[in-house]
């Protein structure tokens, strides 16, 4: 069996992980082709030198090769089409089509889609660049703390908390006159501050049935204590079991995944691939928690992807597999008995301007998953080459506590120069 995994960062690496050490791909003498690569993946796979934007080569490269199936990772290529014209050349392909795909590229439909078929979200108000002093007005009429999000794809960082109005008007004045998410924040959401605890969930669908993955807790701000700027997240862990219980879940699945799969259905958008689930879980501790819609993403999350991908047991190839083949409902998920904590290694300065090409050390003494985001080979060294630079996966059969520490081992023993990392991932878990 061919694989082509589009992508070449921290979650690209982990789905290659997860296809490698599967039943099917080990039975069949398989290989796994990745755009690009870094010095993690290809120790899986075959790098080749085609960007995961160059949809044209790609479907060249899939038709030379006789791929049998292609798993893309990030959003843009996904946005861009690159299912569509897969699916027009009679390839294979997991994720959804271009359609599909504005659930993550454009917040404004999704949360007009919410809306419209009664799928629990924060109220919002849509603006634009040629209406901000109807937008300079509206702030003034709210309560604080607001969220203010760029309409567009924006690697995750989107998001803006004012606590007054203004922060709300600085926010409006970066997104549209300085366009620090360039066009991506032209138009905006405002919306309403929800008070609770944040959850991320992996929804495998063909469309009309799906398995969910276990959940997970992101940890998006670059500072301990979930302070400072949102980064494109600094780690997780999973299972975030401690979050979940049956009535809850059911509520998520009842008002959130069924409706929203359905919506997209009625609406022509008949969604492939997985669904990213940023939810919000309000109420009282003890009491009646109720789910809401954060986010949709159109693919999986990274870091949680590190995190998730290591606790699924049944095979995961084929569950990519019956997601493209429209067969989810045959698919029977299993999942480890284990606990999962990943920390994200940053260069200096991330999320602004960070430093690169610094020579990373202890890659070969860790004995737990360690995934490569922002790396590349320099002679015989590696060096960093992103913001993002390794996520480190420790494990455990026993305890949250004790993945934690084995994730934290292993930071100890990689090393670069200004290495950054949250001392707190996971944190939370331990202390609910």
């Amino acid at each position: 069996m061919k694989i082509l995994i589009i992508g070449n960062g921290g979650r690209e690496h982990a789905l290659a992980y997860g296809i490698y050490n599967s039943k099917s791909f080990k039975e069949s003498a398989s290989v796994i082709y990745v755009t690009i690569g870094n010095p993690g993946i290809n120790k899986l796979c075959t790098p080749i030198d085609i960007k995961p934007t160059d949809i044209g080569n790609l479907i060249k490269f899939a038709k030379k090769e006789k791929i049998d199936l292609t798993v893309v990772g990030p959003e843009i290529p996904l946005a861009m089409g690159i299912v569509d014209e897969f699916e027009k050349n009679k390839l294979k392909i997991f994720g959804p089509d271009k359609k599909s795909a504005e659930i993550e590229s454009s917040k404004i439909f999704t949360k007009n889609l919410l809306q419209k078929y009664g799928i629990p979200t924060a109220k919002y108000k849509v603006f634009n660049s040629d209406n901000t002093a109807t937008a300079i007005s509206y702030i003034a009429t709210i309560n604080y703390p607001v969220v203010i999000k760029a309409d567009g794809l924006a690697a995750g960082k989107g998001v803006i908390i004012a606590g007054n109005k203004e922060e709300a008007g600085k926010a409006i004045k970066d997104l549209t006159e300085e366009a620090i998410f360039g066009e991506a924040g032209r138009s905006f959401v405002i919306e309403e501050f929800l008070s609770g605890y944040e959850l991320s969930l992996f929804v495998i669908t063909d469309g009309i049935n799906y398995v969910c993955l276990p959940y997970s807790q992101d940890h998006k701000k670059i500072g301990e204590g979930d302070t400072g700027k949102n980064t494109g997240g600094m780690g997780a862990y999973a299972p975030a079991d401690k979050l979940m219980d049956d009535i809850l879940h059911e509520k998520i699945e009842e008002k959130i995944i069924k409706p929203v799969l359905k919506a997209m259905d009625i609406e022509g958008r008949k969604y492939k691939g997985c669904l990213y689930c940023g939810l919000m879980i309000c109420g009282n501790p003890g009491g009646e928690m109720e789910p809401y819609v954060i986010e949709f993403n159109c693919r999986f999350g990274d870091p949680e992807a590190q995190a998730v991908i290591p606790l699924v047991k049944s095979d995961f190839l084929e569950m990519l597999m019956c997601s493209a083949e429209g067969r989810i409902k045959e698919y029977k998920l299993e999942v480890k008995n284990k606990y999962a904590c990943c920390v994200v290694l940053a260069s200096a300065g991330y999320p602004d301007n960070y430093e690169t090409g610094k020579i990373i050390s202890g890659l070969d003494n860790t004995d737990c998953p360690v995934f490569h985001s922002g790396t590349k080979e320099k002679g015989v060294n590696v060096i960093t080459n992103g913001g993002r630079v390794l996520s480190v996966v420790g494990l455990s059969v026993s305890t949250m506590a004790e993945a934690i520490r084995n994730s934290y081992r292993n930071v100890a023993g990689i090393n670069f120069e200004n290495k950054y990392y949250r001392k707190d991932i996971a944190k939370k878990y331990t202390t609910i």
